[in-house]
Parts: C-alpha cells; structure tokens; sequence
C-alpha cells in the first residue's frame, strides 16, 4: 500500500539522484554528503569494490578534474521505499568535454546506477552504489583516463 509518506520519500530519493548530476557538472565536491553516507560502498567498474566518501570523491575528482564541461541526465527512475531502507535504479547518461575546447572532442557513458539508500538523521542517503555501464562512446582521452569507467 502507498502512503503519503512513501510517496514523500520517494521523492526526497528522486531529488536526491538529481541534487547528485548537478553536483558533478559543478564540480561541488563538498556536496557529495548531502547525497551520500560517510561510510558507503561503491562499484564503478574497472576500480571495483571501493569504501568511504573520500575515496568516491577521489574517483570523481580523477576524471572529471581533467576534464571540461559535463552534463549529467539521470532518468527512469524506479523507486522501492521499505520503511527506514530503499532502492532506486536509474539510467545515466553523461557526456564529457574535451577541457578548454568547446566545439572539440566529447566523451559518453550511458548506463545504470543501482543503489541502495537508507534514511538517516540528516535524510535519505546513498549506502551503496553500483554503476552498470551499457556503453561508451566517443573519445576516452576527454578523461585522460581511459573509458574504463565513470559516470
């Protein structure tokens, strides 16, 4: 049964995801608490099981530090609220620019992040992330890291 409160949640959660793209085309990385707990664990692919806010921030700085302008969409989103604990899947697509160099090249991953959130006494907060990449496409040299991973 859906309750006034579940649908609050649930779009406490959906502002969540979208308070997190707008996060990592500003490059807010003081900001990744108001979305993720301290002690969360993540998977972005190719740096494979990681712990800890400091070390998410360390893998978002690594690519998109080096590179220019982003734009990430998150969409379709799912959202299953189980009391105190939910689950939310959403697509992504993000699109990164060649740094200072506005008409050149461009790099994008399209895929899906998985993840596990918990209320907690600052809100709702990211426990647990895994990023499935569908595809990438573009030049990976935009991060200068290769197109192993990111999101």
């Amino acid at each position: 049964m859906t309750t006034l409160q579940s649908l609050l949640d649930e779009r406490e959660i959906t502002r969540g995801l979208g308070h997190f793209a707008r996060i990592l085309d500003q490059k807010r990385w003081d900001d990744l608490t108001t979305v993720f707990a301290h002690d969360l664990a993540f998977n972005y692919g190719a740096g494979g099981e990681q712990e800890g806010i400091e070390a998410l921030e360390e893998q978002m700085r690594q690519f998109l530090d080096v590179c220019g302008g982003t734009q990430h969409l998150i969409g379709s989103i799912l959202v299953d609220v189980d009391g105190d604990r939910a689950e939310s899947r959403a697509y992504v697509q993000a699109r990164h620019q060649r740094r200072d160099d506005p008409v050149g090249a461009i790099f994008d991953s399209t895929g899906e992040y998985r993840d596990q959130w918990e209320r907690r006494a600052d809100g709702w907060r990211i426990v647990r992330r895994d990023a499935i990449w569908f595809l990438h496409s573009g030049d990976p040299a935009v991060l200068a890291a290769g197109e192993d991973q990111l999101g």
